[in-house]
């Protein structure tokens, strides 16, 4: 892993979210994306879920170059042909719905922090030999922060963050940080649907900045 990637690992549990969306439509994906950095996100993760997902990102890429300190990664990572790909268009980091030998691969020989998605305490076990540091709780709102209170304890030198499901509700939020935690992941109730479809990104600002502000407070 080299210096940014460390970056990184340091810095998602700092801000303690991690928004993720797909939009077929750049300038929307463009829109959401500067709405979210001008809420105080430093860090955001575009899924690969469409077939503009690539151009979209590398438009991206452009405009994340000229807002200071932000990294942009890259979701939904399933084989290492599309990881190679986002790496080449400049992902600064890789995220999968599960865990995948080849994306391990392709992630070690960049030198490219990657999160495996991860259910089962086989998969974590597995994503813990190939050197992760960081593994994404998927389905989230299907495993719930009961499993990752009895985890923790079996996996006490790796980090947590969950992903699908993830409400923008105090009482859902403390649950999982109370848990261990260190970061969610938040796509569909933060970047909504009606939100990209009726280009309400004042809202969308809104509710970012209060997500943030609620995670700093129950992180404390």
């Amino acid at each position: 892993m080299n210096s940014r990637s460390a970056q990184i690992l340091a810095f998602i549990p700092q801000q303690g979210v991690l928004p993720l969306y797909f939009n077929e439509s750049e300038a929307i994906s463009l829109q959401v994306l500067e709405t979210l950095y001008s809420a105080g996100i430093r860090a955001v993760e575009y899924t690969n879920r469409g077939q503009a997902a690539l151009q979209n990102f590398k438009a991206m890429r452009q405009l994340a170059n000229g807002l200071p300190d932000l990294y942009l990664g890259i979701g939904t990572i399933r084989n290492a042909e599309a990881a190679k790909a986002f790496i080449d268009a400049g992902a600064d980091f890789l995220i999968s719905p599960f865990f995948d030998a080849d994306v391990a691969d392709v992630a070690y020989l960049h030198k490219i922090l990657w999160l495996p998605g991860c259910m089962t305490p086989t998969e974590i076990h597995e994503a813990d030999k190939a050197g992760c540091k960081l593994i994404k709780l998927f389905p989230g709102n299907v495993l719930g922060p009961g499993f990752m209170g009895a985890i923790k304890e079996v996996f006490p030198h790796l980090q947590f963050m969950p992903t699908g499901g993830v409400e923008l509700e105090e009482a859902n939020l403390k649950a999982w940080f109370a848990s261990g935690v260190v970061a969610v992941g938040m796509g569909s109730k933060l970047v909504t649907k009606q939100i990209m479809q009726h280009g309400q990104y004042e809202l969308l600002k809104q509710n970012t900045e209060k997500a943030l502000a609620m995670i700093a407070q129950i992180k404390g």
